[in-house]
């Protein structure tokens, strides 16, 4: 058990809250215990309601916590890539020891350099992931740490979110007595879980259909490059049902969860359905037909605006097609439905954990995953989203005490030198090269 580690991710979704508790242990995830609450509080993936979003967060905690037998403090956050930007970054730095090995101060120092820069107001940084290192002008270097050089540079790509949807996530999770240990941005762990190795390096597209929204992802070389957001999930195929039928939400979402289908095609016409409809006591009877009908006008809906949005980035010159996962993938005939709308290769991700087996448990899944994956390089990356205010100072200090012991007969020495680039000029622009 010394090797081991307890990992606790927390999917907060417009449609459930899961908590999944898994324990590491010689790299391999065990689950021991799950917890889901009905979500109240959120719309299309963002928080409107802090406090019944707290309350539903408390009740998928005390279910785990009852199943692993432990007591969850600590969780690992999802956020989603609702106005979610991706940009470059570079920093620079003379290497501060006397040997000139550089140490994983240097890491931070590095990192920090890079992060120097001027937001918008409204935007904070997520999370920033190294590419690589540059040693006096060697790059390619994935962890410079014992090399011997003078100056350190480091390329990353850094994710911002709004700041509003950052504070409502962290004070939900303060406020339901938990510490947040680390917030993930949510199709990049996806991308990481359900993608293979090949798939992340020359290219694929990850799509999440959750019942508030749906996303698409587009991996490559390992990065996250490109993220699309639809304001329509499984939540607005029950409305469709729900009005065009006449019933209530709960017997739609049963309808479409017993008898639903994304292809009206292979749907049959002569299978009759119960429905019970508002104002009437004996249920009428439809097809599967005309259930299937309304649920593929919604996803035929969703799924061409999403296309409309890959085209723009020539995702689809990837060869690696499109994976999808989320709830509602659960429905038969999603994949044929996407085939034909993409016109490319389309499979389901369903995670093969025991208890685990449904696509609305990927994305908790795949918080886990991406925590216990971080290596030493990539902590002390992400340390320094925090001492970047420290850093700055540390500059300052340095120059000020140079400027004071210099002479007239002698320039002033800098211990560090700082370089931060903007070079994110659009999106379409920046992923161009990637697509080509």
């Amino acid at each position: 058990m010394e090797n081991s580690k307890i990992y606790v991710g927390l999917d907060v979704g417009t449609t459930s809250i899961k908590v999944i508790v898994a324990e590491s242990m010689n790299k391999q995830l065990n689950v021991i215990g799950v917890g889901s609450a009905r979500s109240n509080g959120l719309s299309r993936g963002t928080i409107v309601d802090i406090d019944q979003a707290v309350s539903a967060i408390q009740q998928a905690v005390q279910q785990a916590e009852q199943k692993a037998n432990i007591e969850i403090t600590q969780v690992v956050a999802g956020i989603p890539a609702n106005l979610l930007q991706i940009e470059e970054c570079q920093g620079m730095i003379a290497v501060s020891d006397q040997s000139k090995e550089i140490t994983s101060q240097d890491v931070q120092d590095v990192a920090s350099a890079a992060l120097v820069r001027n937001l918008p107001p409204e935007r904070e940084i997520l999370t920033v992931l190294p590419m690589q290192f540059t040693v006096d002008g060697f790059d390619g270097i994935k962890d410079p740490r014992g090399m011997m050089g003078v100056r350190l540079e480091m390329s990353g790509i850094l994710f911002t979110a709004p700041k509003t949807m950052i504070h409502n996530l962290k004070k939900c999770i303060e406020k339901a007595g938990l510490e947040l240990s680390q917030l993930v941005v949510n199709p990049l762990a996806l991308g990481k879980l359900a993608l293979s190795d090949g798939e992340q390096d020359f290219g694929a597209i990850i799509v999440d259909l959750g019942g508030g929204q749906s996303t698409a992802a587009v991996i490559h070389d390992h990065q996250l490059k490109f993220t699309a957001i639809d304001q329509e999930g499984g939540d607005h195929i029950t409305k469709d049902i729900s009005v065009v039928l006449n019933t209530s939400i709960e017997n739609a979402e049963k309808a479409k969860r017993d008898y639903g289908n994304a292809d009206s095609l292979v749907a049959s016409e002569e299978e009759q359905i119960p429905i019970e409809v508002v104002g009437q006591t004996a249920p009428i009877q439809i097809t599967e037909k005309k259930l299937a009908e309304i649920i593929e006008a919604r996803m035929m809906q969703i799924f061409d605006r999403l296309k409309t949005a890959l085209d723009k980035v020539n995702a689809f010159d990837m060869p690696g097609g499109i994976v999808m996962t989320g709830g509602v993938t659960a429905l038969p005939g999603i994949v044929d439905l996407a085939q034909e709308v993409f016109n490319c290769p389309v499979k389901l991700y369903i995670p093969d954990q025991m208890g685990l087996r449904h696509p609305s448990f990927a994305q908790g899944l795949s918080l886990i995953n991406y925590i216990a994956n971080l290596t030493e390089v990539d902590w002390l990356v992400q340390s320094a989203l925090g001492n970047v205010e420290q850093f700055e100072a540390r500059q300052t200090a340095t120059k000020s005490t140079a400027k004071t012991q210099a002479t007239p007969k002698e320039a002033p020495q800098k211990k560090h030198k700082t370089e931060s680039k903007h070079t994110f000029e659009g999106l379409k622009s920046f992923f161009s090269n990637f697509f080509e």
